[in-house]
């Protein structure tokens, strides 16, 4: 208890979300705030913390996995019968065994790789955030009209964690950084620009 800790505000201000957030009492979740798939029909609650410190990002992320078996529990429960895939071409890539043995799927597979080919979507932009297991994953995507973006950003949630991690160690014991940092639970792969 007491390690670690960062204020609501603190954790807003730094741009947290996930488990970091919600440790701080703000119930904030991407699958509730803008639901997206089957979400909105998924039955599910979110855990908060109430000190914003190392031990209620570990409750948190216990309590999100009991959650987390809830909304498989009911998807696999309302899963339709059928195939599980979009069937078509204008927008999926055929299987990789008609590309290899039939012109049809060579032609469709090179017109949606091809530059200049494929998908074209209207020049404009869009944001669209999941809510990934540390916070708020989100892609940026401007297009000009063309098959290829002008411009794609990732709002990766380990950025703004790693970020504060000085203000979340900062007055605290040596011993105490190795949870503090695990309790951020850091993905390296998400800090490279």
């Amino acid at each position: 208890r007491d390690v670690g800790v960062i204020s609501r505000e603190d954790a807003v201000s730094c741009g947290f979300t996930g488990p970091c957030l919600r440790a701080t009492g703000i119930p904030y979740d991407v699958r509730k705030a803008a639901p997206y798939l089957v979400y909105d029909r998924m039955d599910f609650e979110i855990p908060v913390g109430d000190h914003g410190d190392t031990y209620d990002r570990y409750r948190v992320r216990m309590a999100e996995m009991e959650q987390s078996m809830r909304i498989v529990e009911q998807a696999l429960r309302d899963l339709p019968d059928g195939p599980v895939c979009l069937n078509d071409k204008r927008m999926t890539l055929p299987p990789k065994e008609q590309v290899y043995t039939t012109i049809e799927g060579l032609m469709n597979h090179f017109k949606l790789i091809m530059d200049g080919h494929g998908i074209r979507p209207p020049a404009g932009e869009a944001y669209f955030p999941v809510e990934g297991g540390n916070g708020e994953l989100g892609f940026y995507v401007v297009s000009d009209g063309t098959g290829i973006p002008a411009r794609v950003r990732v709002r990766a949630p380990c950025f703004h964690l790693v970020a504060a991690l000085s203000h979340l160690i900062q007055g605290e014991m040596v011993a105490d950084v190795t949870p503090i940092f695990g309790s951020i639970n850091m993905i390296a792969g998400e800090l490279d620009r």
